[in-house]
């Protein structure tokens, strides 16, 4: 390629130059929006990757930033620590199992809903519909448990009081401190918060199915 762009003349170079330069920008918007993903890409995927070292160092968080490159190298400390920790066979097998789990029970939902949300004709409903299921997704985890504290809480919480009240039961019952609610309400709170988006993405992808194969399937019955 070096070669080929030293045999070019002058006038010739100077012309695909301005071709290009003319090109760019024509297309000078499309750059912009390429340019401000790539600057998101650094700025929030790739600069925090400077915080790994910390993994690999005795860093206290009362050392600031500037801790993170002062503090003391211990190499694979933390990490033998956690591997020979009392709970790490519980901490894999609850983290395998909540995996699958949510493939089981996260990854269906969003096709189911976006199949009976592609049925529907009544446009306003549609959509009301789907703004209503997406927007848990933007909301954050941590608003997700005080929601969670809110509602299920054995003190506090608006179902136990309701259940109370409707004499359904004799005491609270322990939502968010028993481990035999746990597998449930980790599993449903997912479902709640991604169900919506990922309909969304599903429905983009049924809507672009060309509408001539389900004439022929209806044809082939």
């Amino acid at each position: 390629m070096e070669h080929n762009s030293q045999s070019l003349s002058p006038a010739t170079y100077e012309s695909r130059r301005a071709v290009t330069w003319k090109r760019f920008k024509k297309q000078r918007m499309l750059h912009a929006f390429v340019g401000l993903g790539m600057l998101f890409l650094l700025v929030f995927s790739y600069t925090p990757m400077f915080g790994i070292v910390m993994a690999f160092k005795n860093y206290s968080i009362s050392s600031g930033i500037a801790g993170i490159f002062t503090s003391e190298w211990v190499g694979l400390k933390h990490f033998r620590e956690f591997v020979t920790d009392y709970q790490f066979g519980m901490i894999v097998r609850n983290t395998l199992v909540l995996s699958f789990l949510k493939v089981i029970f996260a990854f269906p939902a969003p096709i189911l809903l976006a199949v009976l949300l592609n049925e529907v004709r009544h446009m306003a409903f549609k959509r009301l519909v789907q703004t209503i299921s997406y927007l848990p997704h933007f909301i954050s985890w941590v608003v997700v448990v005080g929601l969670a504290f809110t509602f299920l809480s054995a003190d506090v919480g608006m179902v136990n009081k309701a259940l109370l009240g409707l004499g359904l039961i004799d005491k609270p019952l322990p939502f968010l401190t028993s481990p035999n609610y746990f597998w449930g309400l980790a599993v449903s709170s997912a479902v709640w918060k991604e169900m919506g988006w990922w309909t969304i993405i599903f429905l983009a992808a049924i809507s672009g199915i060309n509408p001539s194969l389900y004439e022929a399937a209806q044809i082939d019955g």
